[in-house]
């Protein structure tokens, strides 16, 4: 999920959304080609509480040995009993570290390395050194959910423009790990991979969210004050002025599309175990 550290709430509360909204079409690929490994270890950075491997153990071969990796130990705890008996999985282990340290070491037993909601808040060298330890590794990478830097409202606000303005910039800052890559860590990594020989696709996974997802549309607009008033307190009475307009419009029928991109990045050929 995140190297910052997000409550189960959060992350219980966007879990639904976040497996609707995956890009499907990248899973016939990712399934040949595990297809044809002699083992499927999984490792998930970032895991949360496991909801990347509820999504995407019952759609991949049967037999995965699973790592989820995270620096909350709560979370972890979570993920222990939230994640028994999944359809695929075989086996889950569950490791407390960092992203940078036992995150990259681990890589090197993975046939698959996976992540969701992640890339935005790691930094440009991060990815590099994921790329090269993968190439090495001959492991395939499937990286869900990096926020694009977009939040599209149905209805438009005159203040949209400068909060969402203000949040890119906030996303930018240091998440523990140095200067994030923020709204540009899609195509960053892509391009990252595709330079070390990856065949790479990158493709959309917008939230749609619409009256059903009003408690999830509260907490962005929560999350989003919070972070543009921190970024332009200069502004802080317009942001709190806009927020509690788009609190009020979410009582009512509303759209809202928060733009999201996958990204699947198989080896070279000369890179498979």
């Amino acid at each position: 999920m995140s190297e910052e550290s997000f409550s189960s709430d959060w992350l219980a509360l966007r879990e639904p959304v976040d497996h609707r909204s995956r890009a499907v079409d990248l899973m016939a690929p990712l399934v040949e080609w595990l297809g044809l490994r002699t083992s499927r270890k999984v490792l998930d950075l970032g895991s949360g509480t496991g909801s990347n491997l509820r999504y995407l153990a019952p759609l991949l071969a049967g037999g995965q040995e699973w790592t989820l990796l995270d620096r909350d130990p709560d979370l972890l705890a979570r993920a222990t009993g939230a994640t028994v008996a999944i359809a695929g999985a075989s086996r889950v282990e569950h490791v407390c570290g960092e992203l940078d340290r036992e995150g990259l070491a681990l890589v090197p037993g993975a046939d698959l390395v996976t992540a969701s909601a992640l890339l935005d808040l790691v930094t440009q060298e991060w990815v590099g050194r994921l790329a090269a330890t993968c190439r090495v590794a001959g492991s395939a990478v499937l990286l869900a959910l990096t926020w694009d830097g977009t939040m599209t409202w149905a209805d438009p606000d005159p203040d949209d423009a400068l909060v969402a303005a203000a949040v890119r910039s906030h996303q930018l800052r240091d998440k523990k790990m140095g200067l994030a890559l923020g709204p540009a860590a899609g195509p960053a990594t892509e391009r990252a991979f595709r330079s070390a020989g990856f065949d790479t696709r990158l493709r959309p996974s917008p939230w749609r969210l619409g009256p059903t997802e009003a408690a999830l549309a509260l907490a962005l607009i929560d999350g989003w004050e919070a972070a543009a008033s921190e970024q332009r307190p200069d502004a802080e009475l317009l942001i709190l002025d806009w927020a509690e307009r788009r609190r009020q419009a979410t009582a009512q029928p509303f759209a809202l599309e928060v733009g999201h991109v996958d990204l699947l990045a198989l080896p070279p050929e000369s890179g498979a175990l």
